[in-house]
């Protein structure tokens, strides 16, 4: 019988199972293991995790590494979770469920226990579905990031490419809350979702005559803002649709842009990264999470905010491994859970 540590009415465990990544693979190959419970800090929190929202960034690391990384390393960066263990005085509370996005430098939540600043996390309201908080810190803190930089107001008119994504989701909703004219690209197959959602025009971005039917619709002035989920060669066109000194906040890496498209259209290039609160050691940065995580929370609750549709995965490594790799075989409009623990 395993020694344990009694934490007033938790019982935690020397060891627990996790998900790895052995090292970086093309094919997402995991692995099931037992690991040690991580030992915490003053300031941290030894949480159980009870469910695990997959992303994308999780599988696109899976397949390349990342340079903070040692192997075998745990993936995953949103979760839920109670708290089992806090130093006195800390707070959240021991008992207290808790949702965050985790650092990308360090180990992840695919695992039965893992811990986090106290500061970083967000105390679920009651009567908000676990699973359904999971899948919030990462589109939902990326959309709102990307809107508050580029700072959008009543009567901006914004396109948001990939709007049927978990990020282009959650932006649509918040643009329309700010008051913005929304314009959105997707896949034919989800023009009604994204109308749905609250988008004033879509367009399918497949369409050879996309940028000829948006300036129809829009007009000569072109956008006030973009939102560039896609990257890549898109960058270069939604910057061409953009005003003169627009703005654009883009998610993926930058390509090499022709110069007189920038002196032609001067604009203003904001970089979301939320793994850059982490490894920018910004203890504001990580903070903001908390109050980003906060107000996601809260329109999740009252119903404000609709959230995408679930998927549960099994908490194994070929189904996470499997999972992954049907998001980055991209036309994947939900979000998919791991359910950890009950």
């Amino acid at each position: 019988m395993p020694s344990t540590d009694v934490l007033h009415e938790y019982t935690v465990p020397l060891t627990m199972r996790a998900i790895v990544l052995p090292e970086p693979n093309e094919q997402i190959n995991l692995a099931d293991v037992e690991l040690p419970v991580p030992e915490c800090a003053d300031n941290e929190l030894l949480i159980k995790v009870e469910y695990v929202g997959l992303n994308p960034v999780d599988g696109q690391f899976a397949k390349s590494g990342f340079c903070k990384w040692q192997y075998p390393h745990i993936l995953g960066l949103d979760a839920v979770g109670v708290v089992v263990k806090a130093s006195k005085g800390i707070f959240p509370n021991v008992g207290e469920r808790v949702m965050w996005h985790a650092s990308v430098g360090d180990q992840g939540v695919l695992s039965e226990y893992t811990k986090v600043p106290n500061y970083a996390v967000s105390v679920l309201p009651a009567g908000l579905n676990p699973a359904v908080a999971a899948i919030l810190p990462c589109a939902g803190m990326a959309a709102l990031i990307s809107l508050d930089k580029l700072s959008i107001s009543e009567g901006d008119t914004i396109l948001i490419e990939g709007g049927a994504g978990a990020v282009g989701q959650f932006a649509i909703q918040y643009a329309k809350q700010r008051g913005a004219d929304v314009f959105a690209t997707a896949s034919k197959r989800n023009h009604k979702l994204v109308k749905q959602l609250g988008a004033d025009m879509v367009f399918d971005y497949n369409d050879k005559k996309l940028c000829e039917k948006i300036r129809r619709e829009l007009g000569p002035q072109g956008f006030d803002a973009v939102i560039d989920t896609i990257g890549g060669e898109s960058t270069a066109r939604n910057i061409e649709l953009m005003r003169f000194c627009g703005k654009i906040a883009c998610l993926n890496p930058l390509p090499c842009f022709d110069q007189e498209l920038m002196y032609r259209r001067a604009p203003n290039i904001s970089v979301v990264s939320l793994g850059g609160a982490w490894l920018a050691n910004s203890l504001c940065a990580q903070q903001r999470l908390s109050f980003m995580g906060n107000l996601l929370l809260e329109g999740a609750c009252n119903g404000d905010i609709k959230t995408p549709t679930l998927t549960a995965v099994e908490f194994n490594a070929q189904a996470v491994s499997d999972a992954l790799n049907k998001q980055l075989a991209g036309g994947f409009t939900g979000k998919q859970v791991v359910h950890v623990a009950p």
